[in-house]
């Protein structure tokens, strides 16, 4: 998983190390495909989550893809709050909510997988 800041969808740097680690994964199995699930906490409206998730899915896309990884091989969805780490209701803690802006790696299809 990668984490977010509150109310952002750009890539942090301890998300860009992260991610480079899927790249170098994804060098060494050249069949492998990606699906990028993409969270919030629930914060903000339901609406407003799934778009900013689908920033947050499209921003981790566009990451990987710019490492030289092939389009065709990522993917990515945004879930809005609609699947939380960890399902605090209205009573989360900020590290609870920081737990469920995530990105989460599904691999689809892999030698390895």
């Amino acid at each position: 998983d990668i984490y977010f800041e509150f109310d952002k969808s750009n890539i942090t740097k301890e998300a860009a190390f992260e991610l480079d680690k899927l790249v170098e994964a994804m060098n060494n199995d050249k069949n492998m495909v990606i699906m990028v699930k993409a969270h919030t906490d629930n914060r903000g409206s339901a609406q407003y989550n799934m778009n900013l998730s689908n920033k947050r899915a499209k921003a981790t896309v566009q990451y990987v893809i710019s490492k030289g990884i092939a389009k065709e091989r990522i993917s990515g969805q945004g879930y809005g709050e609609s699947e939380p780490k960890v399902d605090c209701k209205e009573n989360c803690s900020e590290e609870q909510h920081a737990q469920n802006r995530r990105s989460e790696f599904i691999i689809v299809k892999g030698d390895k997988a």
